[in-house]
């Protein structure tokens, strides 16, 4: 009876993690970021309730495009929120450290997210 449940909790585990896609920013998982802190933004999307974030480590990067959360396929992550994000990079040793607002243009703000490593 032990190895029957075993052998199933074994099976589930291996497909619930079946679709679990690596992060990556600028090539790096976010797993192997060793930065003791890191600033994150969300961008908005033309015609969608999604966002894309943007992770800044101290990374040298030539393109903000390289800045995206992507997936194995390099096809940039979709997330809710901000906020989302902040929750699930818990799991790689970051909680938030501060929130402050960044001015892009005269009437138009955006929260800046910094998280520190645990």
């Amino acid at each position: 009876m032990m190895k029957k449940l075993m052998i199933l909790a074994t099976l589930v585990a291996g497909f619930a993690l079946f679709d679990v896609k690596a992060q990556t920013v600028n090539g790096v998982r976010l797993s192997e970021i060793t930065a003791d802190y890191i600033q994150i933004k969300q961008i908005e999307r033309t015609f969608s309730d999604k966002v894309f974030i943007e992770v800044e480590y101290g990374q040298i990067t030539s393109d903000s495009n390289n800045l995206c959360i992507k997936d194995d396929n390099g096809k940039k992550m979709e997330f809710n929120s901000a906020l989302e994000f902040v929750n699930k990079v818990k799991s790689y040793g970051y909680e938030l450290f501060q929130v402050f607002s960044e001015r892009e243009a005269k009437s138009d703000s955006s929260a800046v997210y910094v998280l520190k490593k645990k």
